[in-house]
Formats: C-alpha cells, sequence, structure tokens
C-alpha cells in the first residue's frame, strides 16, 4: 500500500480541480431543483422530466469531447507540441459541427413530449423551460470542448474556476427571475431556464478570455490558427469520441427512461425521484471528477509506455473513488430523512425519497466503480467493447429489470431503483474484467 501514496497525492493533486469543476456542473441542476422545488410539487416534477429529455443529447456531446482528452494528453506527454496544435484545431471544429446538429435533433424532440406519458400540467411546464435548456447547449459544449482541451495538457484549473463563476452567476439570476426579486419578472420554472441559460453563456466567453491573456496556453491557439484541417483526425477524434458518447448516452437513456417510468407512478413519485437522483448525481460528479483525472493521468502514462506505473495510477484513483462512495453511501443512509428537506418540504415526496436513498447508498458503490474503470479504458484508448458492455448492462440488465419490479412485481418506486442498481453492478464488473484483460495484454 506504501507504493500507492505518491499516486493518491498525484491523483488528487490532478482531480481537486476537476471535481470541483463536475461538482458545478451538476450544481446548476442541483440548484435549480432546488429553488424551482420551492414553487411547487409540479415544477419540481416538471424540471425533472426536462432534465431526464436533456440530458440524453447534453451527456452525448459531453462525451465526444471527452475524445480528445487521451489524444491530447498521450501527444503532450511524449513531447508533441504541434500536434497537441492540430488536435486543438480539429477538435474544436468537430465539437462545434457536433453541437449544432444535436442542438437540432434536440430541438426537434419538443414536439414529442406530449407523448411520453406525463400528466398534462407537467408536460405543459417542463416544455418552455425544455427549450431555454436546448438553447444553451451550444455554448455549454463550446465550454466543455476548451475544458477536455486544457485538461489533456494536465491544466485542471481554468475550468474549476470559470464553473464556480458560473454557479455563482446561476444562483444570482435564479433569485432574481424564478421569484421575481429587485423589479425582475416572477418566471417560476421558467426563471431557472433562463438563469441556466446566461451562466452557460458566460462559461465560453471567460474560458476565451483566460486564453487571450495566458501566453503559454495561448500559443497553442496560434500555432492551431496555422494547421489545416485534416479529415483522417477528425475521423480519429469521432473513433474515440462517438464510443465513448454512446457509453455515457446509454447510461443516461437509462436513467432518463427510469425518470419517465417514475412519471407513470405519479406526479408525486417523480418529485421524490427528482430529490434522490439529485443527490446522487452530486456525489457520482465528485467520483466522475477523480476518474476524468484518472484518464489524463493514464493517457499521459500510455504516450511514455510505462504500464507499471499506470496501473498503479488507475488503481490509486479506484482506491479514492470507492472509499468515497462508500462514505457518501453511509451518509445517504444516516440522513436519508433529513437530507430530501434541501428540495421540498412535500411530506410525501419526502417519505418516497428517503426510501430511494437507501437504495441509492448501495449502488453508489457500484456506480464508482464502473465510473473509475471507464475512465481507465478511455485513458488506454478502449471505447468500443466498452460501448457494448454499457449497452448490455444499461439497457438490456438495468431497464428491464427496473420494469418488472416496479410494474409486473409492484414493487412501486423502489423497484426502479433497483434496475438502477443492477445495471450499475453488472457494468462495473464487466469494465473491471475488460481493464485485467487490457493488463495482461500488455505485460
Amino acid at each position: 500500500m506504501a507504493d500507492y501514496i505518491p499516486f493518491y497525492k498525484r491523483n488528487l493533486h490532478l482531480a481537486l480541480p476537476v471535481v470541483i469543476s463536475q461538482i458545478g456542473q451538476v450544481s446548476v441542476s442541483l440548484i435549480d431543483n432546488m429553488m424551482v422545488g420551492h414553487v411547487g410539487t409540479s415544477e419540481l416534477a416538471a424540471a425533472s422530466f426536462a432534465n431526464s429529455v436533456f440530458m440524453i443529447g447534453m451527456f452525448f456531446g459531453m462525451g465526444i469531447t471527452f475524445g480528445i482528452t487521451p489524444l491530447i494528453g498521450s501527444a503532450f506527454s511524449g513531447g508533441k507540441f504541434s500536434e497537441v496544435a492540430v488536435w486543438l484545431k480539429n477538435g474544436i471544429f468537430t465539437h462545434l459541427a457536433a453541437a449544432f446538429v444535436l442542438c437540432f435533433i434536440m430541438a426537434g424532440v419538443y414536439f414529442l413530449l406530449p407523448f411520453m406519458g406525463q400528466t398534462e400540467v407537467v408536460t405543459q411546464l417542463a416544455q418552455p423551460y425544455y427549450l431555454l435548456l436546448c438553447v444553451s447547449y451550444i455554448p455549454f459544449m463550446l465550454f466543455f470542448s476548451f475544458k477536455q482541451i486544457l485538461e489533456g495538457i494536465g491544466n485542471t484549473k481554468v475550468a474549476m474556476h470559470i464553473t464556480i463563476t458560473a454557479n455563482a452567476i446561476n444562483v444570482i439570476f435564479n433569485y432574481l427571475l424564478i421569484y421575481g426579486k429587485f423589479g425582475f419578472p416572477e418566471l417560476g420554472l421558467n426563471g431557472a431556464g433562463f438563469g441556466t441559460l446566461i451562466s452557460r453563456v458566460a462559461m465560453p466567453v471567460l474560458f476565451f478570455m483566460y486564453i487571450v491573456k495566458t501566453p503559454s496556453i495561448k500559443t497553442y491557439f496560434v500555432q492551431a490558427h496555422h494547421k489545416v484541417f485534416n479529415k483522417q483526425k477528425i475521423v480519429s477524434l469521432l473513433k474515440i469520441g462517438i464510443p465513448i458518447a454512446f457509453q455515457i448516452i446509454v447510461e443516461g437513456i437509462a436513467f432518463s427512461i427510469g425518470a419517465i417510468m417514475m412519471g407513470w407512478l405519479g406526479e408525486v413519485q417523480l418529485a421524490a425521484h427528482q430529490v434522490a437522483i439529485g443527490l446522487a448525481s452530486f456525489t457520482y460528479m465528485i467520483s466522475l471528477g477523480i476518474s476524468q483525472a484518472n484518464t489524463i493521468r493514464v493517457s499521459h502514462q500510455m504516450g511514455v509506455n510505462d504500464f507499471k506505473s499506470l496501473k498503479r495510477a488507475a488503481f490509486a484513483s479506484t482506491h479514492l473513488v470507492l472509499a468515497f462512495m462508500s462514505s457518501m453511501g453511509v451518509l445517504f443512509i444516516l440522513a436519508r430523512s433529513v437530507l430530501p428537506y434541501l428540495f421540498t418540504v412535500d411530506p410525501e415526496v419526502i417519505k418516497i425519497a428517503s426510501n430511494l436513498l437507501i437504495i441509492a447508498a448501495i449502488f453508489q458503490v457500484f456506480d464508482g466503480l464502473q465510473v473509475v474503470m471507464l475512465s481507465t479504458l478511455r485513458g488506454m484508448a478502449d471505447v468500443k467493447l466498452p460501448m457494448f458492455i454499457a449497452f448490455f448492462a444499461y439497457l438490456l440488465i438495468g431497464i428491464p429489470t427496473s420494469y418488472i419490479l416496479s410494474f409486473k412485481l409492484m414493487i412501486g418506486p423502489q423497484g426502479i431503483w433497483f434496475g438502477y442498481l443492477a445495471g450499475l453492478g453488472a457494468a462495473g464488473i464487466l469494465f473491471y474484467l475488460r481493464f485485467q484483460h487490457n493488463l495482461k495484454k500488455r505485460a
């Protein structure tokens, strides 16, 4: 274990800014839910519905941007700085092109919202809020493009500072526009949508300002300006980015389908689901931050062919994630009747949410295992088979389990979450076995 101590320190040093940045990302919707939840249960359910649908496209776009991190990380650690600039130019072009295509598709989904089995009140409240989320998508994708590029060269602090600033902007405009303070209109749920839009527009603007004022970073962008678009580079980015996107979207679809099924059970159940999933998402994002730093560390070790250090870096991140998720699971159990009050005072919502948090406490550990193992595989540019593993675990195991338990065996809301547990458990174990296979192949 003493051999791992230097790796714990290096991983945490790299991961801490990424963790704070990831907390910031999930805090946007978490803060929206907290503030909207005090407007009404219907508004909270509508936010849950709209975010569940929007997250599918958002996660897919994020996955495409994740593909550039191991490529830039490998080039940077190998001293190929000109190649970093080539990846940068082709990466931003690819990410923006994907953003416009996905935004168009997501806007089209707006017309399908009334046919997803929600109550009329929830659907009517969700539709304008969903459109505001769609408008925020392109600046959000541009921010993530900048974020993943800089993290590839080991700079994880900039995105952290920008995310913190953007969250402050979101809270301020939420307060002004949800509740109609200081002469601003009282817009309720739509006020949260405008707050999210304003904060997401600010994010790439702040990133651009930093790049212009920082010579060590600006030089890569200046070099990139003189590079030509390279079809092979774009194809390489998509070959890694699209499987990662599908890995993420498959999990996102599983959770979104779960939310839609929860809406079939009722408005109160959907609101309770949003409370519990908001808390679980918060802890997940911390593990995701550690895992994204792990991808950087693994890609750097791949760039110098140091597989012994790669293994130790990967397992150090795994230890950190599992320890954190286990402790959060204990917290969820002990505080299950208190935490929901952060979102609502509705006693029925609180009762159901507290029961869901018991299941969340268990799947936290498996969620941590699957995300850190998957990040290791991404750092090794192993993305195709994990995409199929994700499809199998989440859609062929998780969703059917949720449906059978909730609607055939009549377990209710908890049945949907037991399905989540089954899918995450299968994914974590299979990703771990795949990593072990990769290590043996390179031994």
